[in-house]
């Protein structure tokens, strides 16, 4: 026997709305009260419609001009655009934008038209980035500009698997058959109607509301708004006559209130009433809340009616417009109403900022007869079910807390399990100990992740990754493949390890002009956080290129290259475990001794110390590789000894008695012969033994900074486990 009122609808109560309903309190709106587009289930089908209506829009018939005098202007007009469209001919060839934008499509895709999440995202991003670089595209655009193209074109998401892409598969569908219905002249109702029938979705709806409890209501909610939304949708078609999507959505948005509804819905009793002070008129509460009384919305002076002042027309005549202090003792005639709905208890509140220029409370409350009360800070925890049973669950294994009071709160987290409904299910489900995961024991996969019969396969990067860096990091990233997509810094180093790969094995000459417009054909598909961050790692690029063609020209004690970019797969003596090495140097040269050098270029900020390239994993498994055959096809077929191997640090510039600003940091690890490199057979024994034993344990160190898995991590504190 509560509710909550407000003074501006389309202002306040989404936002409370939202708040009562993360608290975990029920919430009972009148369907007439709230703005179609404020609804959460009607939101992802006027996105939908939004979309179709749009490029259908977009790419319909021109309008006939309406006289003889029009077309020689057209023609004029025509002529003139004519070189201009031929110029952007052969853009438009080389990248077709898709009618639908990403950040819809993203939105569309994760909401309950498709119903994807993020793990389903990622897995087909990443199927469509391998589907273009089988084509050919060396550097595929970013995994969510791929995903607008495949949902704008379904045709495209066919041939994936449906375990991962079955909903854009069917919402991409859905989307082309709502385009043509527009397109062949039917209504947005039709259209909704498209959208909203082909998926599972409103089936769902219907088993939760038929399920009851919190869900049920959510549910209950969602359809009522959908079958307003369709109830919208066919008046305004009998009342316009059929003036298109576009208009139609142009009404939803200008809304402040439901312009239609479609039944006025039961008062439920269990839920708090949430409206404005208009409609609390004639109502009673046993407590009643007004919210948000500010100043300078509550009283609201400003001067209403339209533009056209039909307000004024009188039984005498056109009346004058109202005065302020007309508008003030009204907004307080509004004020006296709400603050009489309770019967046995009201709260006022309203938000003082500490700043004269920030948000003040009302004057209204002056006349309440009482002193405010200034509340500060946040409860101990929120007045809901999940907080309390999570309190009282906390309180039950706290150490610190005495015996008796352990038991009185295990006696209370009983009780609230024993709770049921009328038809038997528990009100609290999350109070029973079978819903609690510390009590269940770790799982274990019945199938292990490599087997002992078959070497372990690692590459020089998860060498490092597994024996010094984080075991549970290479888990994550390089088997679950939860790894966050490519970034921008990926990005740019990939372009620059091409380009290098090119003037290396002589596919493009070793100048920089030709190098920076082989830069400027893709730099555009990298996906920079804004327009300044672009044009500064472009000019980044440049110097990096700038160093790298200076180091390759130079005369560097005699040594030449003989290969790029090149494969290899070994397999090495590790203790007790057989290891197998696979991956690709950068680059391998000579000197005039046969020696073979392996260089990796690197395009971090960072650079790793003298002592740590001394002990660096990868560029010990390229020389460990060496020794073990992986480049005598590119010697002829001889097995040559090794020289070492090094890090060309491009975006770092190398100290001034080595060249200075105008040529790289080059790290050199000496050749590992003998005792100097048998703690690279130790570092794969360790790293096979992790991976074979399933010992995937977290290690803290810099690497938790840029890692993408912190919240999943046991030693990160917004990482540990929930029974902790």
């Amino acid at each position: 026997d509560m509710a909550v009122l407000v003074r501006a609808g389309s202002r306040s109560l989404p936002v409370v709305r939202r708040a009562l309903a993360s608290a975990g309190v029920p919430v009972d709106v009148d369907g007439d009260d709230l703005p179609l587009r404020h609804e959460p289930a009607v939101a992802p089908l006027l996105t939908a419609l939004r979309a179709v209506a749009t490029a259908e829009a977009a790419d319909g018939p021109e309008r006939e001009p309406e006289n003889p005098g029009q077309e020689q202007e057209q023609e004029q007009e025509q002529e003139q655009e004519q070189e201009q469209e031929q110029e952007q001919e052969q853009e438009q060839e080389q990248e077709q934008r898709p009618w639908l934008d990403t950040e819809t499509a993203l939105t569309l895709l994760t909401s309950p038209l498709a119903g994807m999440d993020a793990a389903d995202l990622r897995r087909l991003g990443r199927a469509l980035r391998e589907e273009e670089r089988a084509a050919g595209n060396v550097l595929p655009p970013p995994s969510d500009e791929l995903l607008a193209r495949a949902l704008a074109e379904p045709e495209r998401l066919v041939v994936h698997d449906p375990a991962y892409a079955r909903g854009a598969q069917r919402l991409g569908a859905l989307l082309r058959t709502a385009r043509e219905r527009l397109a062949n002249g039917g209504t947005a109702e039709e259209a909704l109607w498209d959208l909203w029938d082909g998926t599972p979705w409103p089936a769902r709806l219907e088993r939760s509301a038929h399920r009851g409890g919190a869900a049920g209501r959510n549910a209950d909610r969602d359809l009522d708004a959908v079958c307003a939304l369709f109830a919208t949708a066919a008046r305004a078609e009998e009342r316009t006559g059929g003036r298109g999507a576009l208009n139609f959505l142009e009404e939803i948005d200008a809304e402040d209130i439901a312009a239609d509804t479609l039944t006025r819905r039961a008062v439920r009793p269990d839920a708090v009433r949430l409206m404005t002070a208009h409609r609390s008129k004639g109502l009673e509460w046993r407590l009643v809340v007004v919210a948000g009384v500010q100043e300078g919305l509550w009283p609201d002076l400003r001067r209403r009616g339209s533009l056209l002042e039909a307000d004024r027309i009188g039984r005498d005549g056109l009346a004058e417009p109202l005065t302020p202090a007309a508008l003030l003792a009204e907004e307080r005639r509004l004020f006296y109403v709400a603050a009489t709905r309770a019967r046995e208890r009201l709260v006022v509140t309203a938000v003082k900022a500490p700043a004269d220029d920030g948000d003040q409370p009302s004057r209204f409350l002056t006349e309440l007869g009482v002193e405010p009360k200034d509340v500060t800070g946040r409860p101990r925890r929120p007045l809901s079910v999940a907080a309390l049973v999570a309190e009282l669950r906390a309180t039950t294994v706290d150490p610190r807390v005495s015996g008796p009071l352990r038991e009185a709160a295990a006696r209370r987290l009983a009780r609230l399990a024993a709770l049921t409904d009328e038809d038997g299910r528990p009100l609290v489900p999350s109070a029973h100990p079978y819903r609690w995961w510390g009590m269940y024991e770790p799982t274990r996969s019945k199938v292990p992740l490599r087997s002992r019969d078959q070497p372990v396969v690692l590459s020089g990067s998860a060498l490092d990754q597994l024996a010094n860096t984080c075991a549970l990091q290479w888990f994550l990233g390089r088997e679950v493949k939860a790894d966050a997509p490519a970034t921008a810094a990926q990005g740019f180093g990939n372009v620059v390890h091409v380009l290098a790969d090119e003037v290396a094995s002589g596919r493009t000459p070793a100048d920089l002009d030709v190098l920076m417009e082989r830069l400027d054909s893709v730099w555009n598909a990298l996906a920079f956080d804004a327009p300044w961050k672009s044009q500064q790692e472009k000019r980044n690029a440049r110097v990096a290129l700038e160093r790298f063609l200076e180091w390759h020209v130079m005369d560097r004690a005699g040594r030449t290259p003989v290969a790029s970019e090149h494969d290899f797969d070994v397999r090495l003596e590790a203790g007790d475990y057989e290891v197998r090495v696979r991956g690709q140097m950068d680059r391998v040269e000579t000197d005039g001794e046969g020696r073979a050098y392996v260089v990796d270029f690197k395009t971090g900020k960072h650079a790793p110390s003298s002592a740590e390239v001394a002990r660096h994993p990868q560029l010990a498994v390229y020389q460990l590789a060496v020794r073990e055959g992986a480049v005598d096809e590119v010697f002829d077929g001889k097995r040559p000894g090794t020289g070492g191997a090094e890090l060309v640090q491009l975006r770092r510039p190398a100290a001034r008695r080595d060249g200075g600003e105008t040529l790289p940091k080059v790290q050199a690890q000496e050749p590992l012969e003998g005792e100097r490199g048998e703690w690279v057979g130790d570092l794969l024994a360790t790293a096979a033994g992790k991976v074979l034993d399933e010992r995937f344990t977290p290690s803290a160190g810099q690497h938790c900074t840029h890692c993408a898995f912190r919240a999943s991590c046991s030693a990160r504190p917004e990482g540990r486990h929930v029974i902790e």
